[in-house]
């Protein structure tokens, strides 16, 4: 089998379309990887060398999130066309929705990582101001779900927010996304340390939550300042002294931070799924969440839960877990077993690989 797969080098999504692609390439898929957002910088690249099968295109072209992305959004489908053309392949698997509107007689199937919509929902409480890019995002996402064979979300409380604003597609799924456990230490000597990775420029993380509850503990922030859209660009913060902020971390910088931490603190408000804490939970962190519908999807009891936003109902939970060596021993086992028995990259890359045997046509995989 053969597919085509895109994803964005600005996101989680990289981290997914790493593991997903190596798993798929283990079991004897063909993969052609097209990347858009920004080009990959070298220590993004390194996963793909020398893997056979794998077909990697990336490009520049703008996101469809991204304010003045419509020109580049027809730029990149006339290139996406073209590559298909190319390529022949048995199936399109798209990490973006203009995508799904695509006129081809090919099966189309579209991951609905976050939105637009239903992030202005968790941040502001309403919709998106009207404006002329508000509604070309609007139309262009409705179209392509409208397009797509298959639509799949990494959570139920994320697919719940696409059915809310863009109507139910022909055919839905939820497939959590997934980890290779054996990429992180769960054993290394924790230090008396928050953690939270997290942007800092998108509200939605939340970060600056660590800094506004008045921790008295070391704590640590990973996450870039910047934004890659000029035009979503959030102001800096100033945090105290007491807080150590990291940017540009590398893959194996993050693991060992996360290996070394004691606690991480999941504080969005808005996550479709959340990947960092998922990385913490195993690498045996205690994990203290943000009371909001996907993290209770996700952790259930195996995570410390603070009152919504709450920056003194985080304080509290932090000085829970640190003033009790056992407790907070039980909260990270629990995350830890959890994060195993429901989170590897190995049950994502199954399923996925299921749903694209029901999409494809016998004869397809065949050849």
């Amino acid at each position: 089998m053969q597919i085509l797969l895109t994803a964005d080098t600005v996101g989680g999504v990289w981290t997914y379309a790493q593991e997903l692609v190596t798993g798929l390439l283990r079991r004897g898929v063909e993969v052609t990887l097209v990347s858009f957002g920004d080009m990959p910088e070298l220590s993004q690249m390194r996963w793909t060398e020398g893997l056979r099968g794998l077909h990697f295109r990336p490009t520049p072209f703008r996101l469809e999130w991204m304010q003045d992305a419509a020109e580049d959004i027809e730029t990149s489908s006339e290139y996406l066309l073209n590559i298909i053309r190319e390529t022949e392949p048995d199936l399109l698997h798209f990490s973006q929705y203009c995508y799904g509107s695509l006129d081809v007689d090919i099966p189309k199937l579209i991951t609905a990582h976050s939105d637009v919509v239903s992030w202005w929902h968790a941040v502001h409480g309403e919709d998106p101001p009207d404006s002329d890019w508000s509604r070309w995002y609007r139309e262009t996402v409705s179209a392509g779900l409208e397009g797509a064979d298959a639509v799949i979300a990494p959570s139920r409380w994320m697919l719940s927010q696409i059915t809310t604003h863009y109507g139910e597609p022909r055919s839905t799924k939820v497939i959590y996304n997934g980890r290779t456990p054996h990429h992180f230490n769960p054993h290394a000597e924790k230090e008396d340390r928050v953690v939270s990775i997290g942007r800092l420029w998108d509200q939605a993380k939340q970060v600056a939550l660590l800094a506004d509850s008045g921790l008295e503990c070391p704590v640590t922030i990973a996450g870039a300042v910047e934004s890659p859209d000029q035009h979503q660009a959030g102001s800096a913060r100033l945090f105290s002294e007491s807080i150590e902020l990291r940017q540009k971390l590398s893959s194996s910088q993050v693991r060992s931070l996360l290996a070394d931490s004691s606690i991480y603190a999941a504080t969005s408000r808005y996550e479709p799924f959340g990947l960092a804490p998922l990385e913490a939970a195993l690498s045996r962190c205690a994990l203290i969440a943000n009371d909001i519908p996907t993290f209770r999807e996700l952790w259930g009891q195996t995570a410390l839960y603070f009152p919504a936003n709450d920056g003194n109902g985080l304080r509290e939970a932090v000085t829970e877990l640190r003033s009790d060596p056992c407790l907070r021993r039980h909260y990270s086992e629990l995350a830890y077993q959890r994060a195993r028995r429901l989170f590897s990259a190995d049950a994502m890359v199954n399923e996925y690989l299921s749903l694209y045997r029901s999409l494809v046509p016998e004869r397809s995989i065949a050849a």
